[in-house]
């Protein structure tokens, strides 16, 4: 029969400073202990606990999770033998954030880490990242790639409980930091020594949950470095569904086009006489003279459902322009559809060369028309004091023509951009939550906003 495993027992020793009870609870791994009486650095290695260091503090720090907590992680049993407070200074500003170690004796250790409500879950890796140096290095460990985020002097600045390494208050370590949220990949450099971790980024809540603390967890303050970006997944799904509902309305567009075929029920040919005058010139090349400059067409058909109606205007304007205001009048129920449209058209050359300037024709399209018998109420314009030049001329001649069914897209814009507007937003607020991340890096914001601060490590 197998003899049941030997589980590690606690032990109390006596403080030599103060005279009180240090339990220690890694003891057979365990090499600096620190009297939560009187935060004295004690060698564990010797029965008599020999004081290394002596540090009062002005205020004693309470953990978030005490001393002695047992809690589940990864399904696992941990223990928190050992507290520290570590500092970074960036630009004369200094950050602490709280480190707990956790003991399991046949699971070895972890390391939880707080800043400001932010938890990082930490073990310590064997195998050695691939790093890149660069003006932004980064690293590679595990197939996945992180990138650069920030190097610091960490000092330790509180210390409680026990450690199985020698700690110290005030003893430093350069620090690295590279983030592929949730993850970040770290390491600590001293003489000789350099040793990497990977943290993941954990809410709060699952550590109160896993060590059944008291109350809730404090809510995090700002962006941490690694904290997922809650948005990303949500601006994809948001992408898609914008570019499915566009093509939708393209598809939309293209089958009104077929379906409302384009078909020519009205079309003559006018000149704008020098008299002021509109004369009808019919394709047959018999010119009916009207009284006057406004005239009325000859009554259309428009014929089955509901369409668009397009009048497209086309002059032989040079150097000149006009002005046209029409008026669309259903000949059985009096509805009227009022419009106008300006034509210009100017050419010439200077030091640069030939230009124009305007186009000699125009269209309008007034959407939605019912079916029935119209007529256009037409009234042209042109400049007075170009008439005199005018009168060497034949005047204006233009034409105009009145087309059902033409299609008109730019009445799909406004749903287009109204469709437009959530992922947009929806990107904004991942582009922000990024500046947020960065600006407290080695390299400022993502997005050009320097930074003017810096944050935690782990």
């Amino acid at each position: 029969m197998a003899a049941a495993p030997v589980v590690p027992q606690v032990k109390s020793l006596i403080c030599p400073n103060c005279g009180g009870t240090v339990t220690l609870r890694g003891y057979a791994q365990s090499l600096n202990v620190v009297c939560e009486h009187c935060t004295s650095v004690l060698d564990a290695r010797t029965p008599t606990l020999s004081v290394i260091q002596q540090f009062q503090a002005k205020q004693k720090i309470q953990p978030l999770i005490p001393l002695g907590s047992r809690g589940t992680l990864h399904g696992v049993v941990f223990e928190h033998i050992g507290f520290q407070v570590r500092a970074i200074v960036v630009e004369g500003v200094a950050y602490r954030w709280t480190e707990y170690l956790l003991y399991n004796p046949y699971h070895g250790y972890r390391y939880l880490s707080e800043y400001e409500g932010h938890w990082n879950d930490i073990k310590t890796i064997q195998s050695l990242p691939k790093v890149a140096q660069a003006a932004r290095p980064s690293a590679v460990v595990g197939g996945r790639a992180y990138k650069h985020f920030q190097s610091a002097v960490a000092n330790t600045v509180y210390v409680m409980g026990e450690f199985p390494w020698q700690v110290r208050v005030g003893e430093s370590v350069n620090t690295s930091d590279f983030v592929s949220p949730p993850f970040m990949l770290s390491s600590e450099k001293t003489q000789g020594e350099t040793v990497w971790s990977i943290g993941e980024y954990t809410p709060g809540s699952v550590i109160w949950s896993a060590f059944k603390l008291q109350g809730a967890a404090p809510a995090p303050r700002g962006v941490f470095s690694n904290q997922p970006n809650p948005h990303p997944g949500t601006v994809g799904s948001i992408w898609k569904a914008f570019v499915m509902w566009a093509a939708l309305m393209l598809f939309a567009l293209i089958a009104m086009g077929v379906v409302r075929r384009t078909e020519t029920v009205f079309q003559q040919n006018y000149t704008f006489a020098n008299s002021g005058q509109s004369v009808a010139v019919p394709f047959s090349g018999q010119k009916t003279k009207t009284a006057d400059a406004a005239f009325v067409t000859p009554v259309f058909d428009l014929k089955g459902q509901t369409s668009n109606v397009k009048v497209e205007i086309s002059t032989n304007l040079t150097n000149d322009w006009a002005n046209f205001s029409f008026a669309l009048i259903n000949e059985q129920t009096g509805d009227t559809y009022d419009f106008g449209k300006e034509v210009s058209y100017y050419s010439g050359s200077d030091s640069d060369g030939s230009w124009t300037e305007g186009d000699r024709k125009a269209s309008v399209t007034i959407p939605s028309v019912p079916p029935g018998r119209y007529y256009l109420r037409v009234e042209p314009e042109m400049d007075d004091e170009n008439a005199a030049r005018r009168l060497t001329g034949s005047g204006m001649s233009y034409t105009l023509t009145v087309k059902q069914g033409a299609g008109n897209a730019i009445y799909f814009l406004p749903a287009f951009f109204l469709l437009l507007i959530p992922p947009i937003l929806s990107s904004m607020r991942v582009m922000k939550f990024e500046n947020e991340r960065w600006s407290e890096s080695d390299y400022g914001s993502q997005f050009g906003t320097s930074s003017s601060s810096g944050g935690s490590d782990d």
